[in-house]
């Protein structure tokens, strides 16, 4: 096997947290996927990357409730669940902490999600037209 520097394992294990965030994956799962021991990898991971991988872990699960926030209208409990976290006291403290105001007056300060729906136009003409019609090829009689 050839030898494989330890940035590449760090690297495979921040994929792990990137893809995975929404599972309850903890640093024990992040050293395994690296290779490492727990201590050996968060002192390695901290060093390439500037915080601890649990700290790296959080931001991004942060980053993807403020998107939800943003862009749904799911509930601040159901966000806080979608984006891995347990316990809604905390994913509250952690995001007011993180963004400066709490997950209901963030999501207050854009648009409401009703903005952001496109629907095509073709969907709206199908939709908009009249149910009940009173053309006669509805009736199902042929007329010659």
């Amino acid at each position: 096997m050839a030898f494989v520097p330890a940035a590449r394992h760090l690297l495979r294990a921040r994929d792990l947290a990137d893809a995975r965030y929404f599972e309850p994956l903890g640093v024990d799962a992040m050293a395994g996927a690296a290779g490492l021991s727990r201590a050996h990898f968060s002192r390695e991971f901290r060093r390439a990357f500037g915080e601890s991988p649990h700290a790296y872990l959080l931001t991004r699960r942060l980053e993807r409730a403020a998107a939800l926030l943003r862009t749904t209208d799911n509930s601040v409990a159901e966000i806080c669940l979608a984006v891995g976290l347990q316990s809604i006291g905390s994913f509250t403290t952690s995001f007011s902490r993180t963004f400066g105001k709490s997950p209901t007056a963030y999501r207050t300060s854009f648009p409401p999600a009703s903005a952001y729906v496109r629907i095509p136009g073709c969907v709206v003409r199908a939709y908009g037209r009249p149910q009940n019609r009173t053309f006669r090829e509805d009736s199902g009689k042929a007329s010659a």
